[in-house]
């Protein structure tokens, strides 16, 4: 499985653990308030990421679309949330405004004068989680998600640096262990244990493993694109954490594969329409 290395740099454990709690505080206030705070909290979070992904696939060194192509995708695909997720919280239903959360990944991959499809494919990703995240907002799954994303990530993180040992992608995240990967999993099926109804621990606890491997491949895709324009973060807005998409990509692959899931298997678990 390769060599095998013992992690030993906790430098970013402070200011991780600092920034990590504001975001939690944030989070379970928009939680608690649900409604049009919730929304807007998503809303704000996907403006975020589309600006930090248009930035990201322009190169700095050449970025030929200048700064407003990447600020313009992000007010765009926040607008487009907030119409969907306003649509959500008054008719009960999406309707035909869905449509709207598609203009963000479209125009950017029209507009962009760099690495078009890759916009446009995980541009869409994110969108995908932006639809898992406004249904989840009515179901206590939102909070089940937002846990098992959590603990995976601290149980990984945690493991990965006192265990130590074989990496699991080291060309794409030469940081991420098995004992780190494996321990992610282990925590996420705890979380569902706890989430689990009488006789459906079974069911919770693989949807549960199965939610942190989306997160967990949310976060090598995320740094597969990193590595591929030769970008350590996506930004520095979130100290220890680097940018918006370092820290929520593993939410969006996790809400993402969650929705499609309850499409495809006609899931009982969201507002539908």
């Amino acid at each position: 499985m390769g060599k095998v290395t013992t992690g030993s740099n906790w430098t970013d454990l402070g200011p991780r653990l600092g920034a990590g709690l504001v975001m939690a505080v944030v989070a379970a206030g928009a939680i608690w308030a649900g409604g049009m705070v919730f929304v807007t909290l998503i809303a704000l979070v996907i403006g975020l990421c589309f600006w930090e992904l248009a930035r990201l696939l322009n190169h700095p060194k050449i970025n030929p679309d200048g700064p407003l192509v990447p600020i313009g995708l992000g007010v765009l695909a926040t607008v487009a949330v907030v119409l969907a997720g306003y649509r959500l919280e008054t008719y009960g239903n999406f309707g035909l405004v869905w449509v709207s959360l598609l203009a963000a990944p479209i125009v950017g991959s029209l507009i962009l004068q760099q690495h078009r499809l890759l916009f446009g494919s995980y541009g869409l990703l994110i969108m995908l989680s932006a639809l898992g995240f406004l249904h989840l907002s009515h179901s206590k799954l939102v909070i089940w998600l937002i846990m098992v994303v959590i603990v995976s990530d601290v149980a990984g993180y945690f493991a990965g640096r006192v265990l130590g040992g074989p990496k699991f992608w080291p060309k794409i995240s030469p940081k991420k262990t098995w004992s780190g990967t494996v321990a992610g999993w282990i925590g996420a099926a705890l979380v569902g244990l706890y989430f689990s109804s009488e006789g459906a621990a079974l069911f919770w606890m693989i949807g549960s493993v199965l939610a942190s491997f989306a997160g967990q491949m949310g976060d090598i895709a995320e740094s597969a694109i990193k590595r591929f324009v030769g970008v350590k973060d996506s930004s520095n807005l979130i100290p220890g954490h680097g940018g918006v998409l370092d820290r929520f990509d593993a939410m969006i692959g996790a809400a993402a594969l969650v929705y499609l899931l309850s499409v495809i298997m006609a899931l009982p678990l969201f507002v539908t329409g």
